[in-house]
């Protein structure tokens, strides 16, 4: 389930059919402060199979605040993308998130959240 949700969010999550689709996925999905619990490292993505996870830091970015943009617009509970978080900051240099954080905050990032 949980990958399942992953997909969807690692598209580009669109109006209408998908977020209705996105979000009844979240009310099926488990139990996830257990899972954000037992979390070490950032798994296996079939997505990104090479040794270079440059990709993976980026879209687990992208996807962190793609969802808490869509769950805090619904009011709901933003723990789901806690996940995408931890995957983000294990991946990803801190110099990165740092200019990409002060990029969204000045409007002039490059991503589409």
């Amino acid at each position: 389930m949980l990958y399942e949700l992953f997909r969807l969010l690692s598209r580009k999550i669109k109006r209408g059919l998908e977020l209705r689709l996105f979000e009844k996925r979240l009310k099926m999905s488990g139990n996830f402060e257990e899972k954000i619990k037992n979390y070490r490292t950032a798994p296996f993505d079939a997505r990104f199979p090479n040794t270079n996870q440059t990709r993976n830091c980026y879209q687990n970015y992208l996807d962190y605040h793609r969802c808490k943009k869509v769950l805090s617009a619904k009011n709901q509970k933003t723990t789901p993308c806690e996940w995408y978080r931890r995957v983000y900051k294990s991946l990803c240099p801190i110099a990165w998130v740092q200019k990409w954080d002060e990029q969204r905050q000045s409007g002039t990032f490059a991503g589409r959240i």
